[in-house]
């Protein structure tokens, strides 16, 4: 199951710093959950489901109900990031500290995949892919079980896999956690000057290359199962994995 969860805390930029305004709220989308064709004929789908939880609590999920409907929920990530009733603003070079898991929330053992993309958009939410999505840094927790797939992942977009067995009712270690966030204090000198000859003199104008816009990290959970799981993760996401004899973990080739 996929699962997407933009969260955009907008960012202004003055002469001064820069500024959390507030945070926009965005969708989160849950992708399919991959069942082999013989698979699916032995089991109750609608024990299909995926969770991401934020802080302990549901964020995200996707369970499937039967009748190819599913029970879904969505909210926004890293809304209780600020203390915005106090005023806090967003700290350049400051790292937060936020829980990301993901749990199995339907009743048949899975294997999980995790894709996060980040980037900038301007005050209309369209993506501008001239500015820094590096800027945007995420500490992954890879001492836990989490892999990241180098080969699959860019600037923009970290693709991981958790390596273990993910039973029903249990959830993964922390993919994100203590310093979870900070948007590089770089991001303040990112300025361009321009010189301008009126009848007063010289006027200088400082334009800041990242005024108006703010930050999007988009997660999305997908889950296949265990059975025949080198074919099921083949299939679902395209890639090649090796399959301990217990069936209980898998690494990348």
């Amino acid at each position: 199951m996929k699962k997407k969860i933009p969260v955009v805390p907008t960012v202004l930029l003055s002469a001064a710093a820069l500024l959390l305004a507030g945070s926009t709220v965005g969708s989160t989308r849950a992708a399919l959950t991959y069942f082999s064709e013989n698979y699916s004929a032995s089991v109750n789908i609608s024990q299909i489901g995926v969770s991401i939880e934020e802080n302990g609590e549901i964020v995200s999920s996707r369970d499937y109900a039967g009748n190819d409907q599913w029970n879904e929920t969505s909210t926004s990530l890293f809304t209780n990031l600020l203390d915005t009733e106090n005023g806090e603003t967003l700290a350049l070079g400051k790292k937060y500290d936020d829980s990301i898991t993901v749990t199995n929330s339907g009743s048949i053992d899975t294997f999980v995949r995790v894709i996060v993309t980040k980037s900038w958009q301007d005050r209309e939410g369209n993506k501008d892919t001239s500015l820094d999505p590096d800027f945007i840094q995420l500490n992954f927790l890879t001492e836990n079980g989490w892999q990241i797939d180098e080969g699959a992942s860019t600037a923009e977009r970290t693709v991981l896999y958790y390596t273990n067995l993910l039973a029903p009712g249990e959830s993964t270690p922390e993919l994100l956690g203590q310093d979870a966030l900070s948007i590089d204090s770089a991001v303040g000198s990112k300025v361009t000057q321009t010189e301008t000859q009126t009848d007063e003199g010289t006027v200088i104008t400082t334009e800041y290359a990242y005024d108006g816009y703010s930050f999007h990290v988009e997660v999305e959970a997908d889950a296949v199962q265990t059975h025949n799981a080198a074919d099921a993760i083949k299939s679902a996401w395209g890639v090649d994995v090796n399959v301990s004899e217990d069936g209980n973990s898998i690494s990348l080739r």
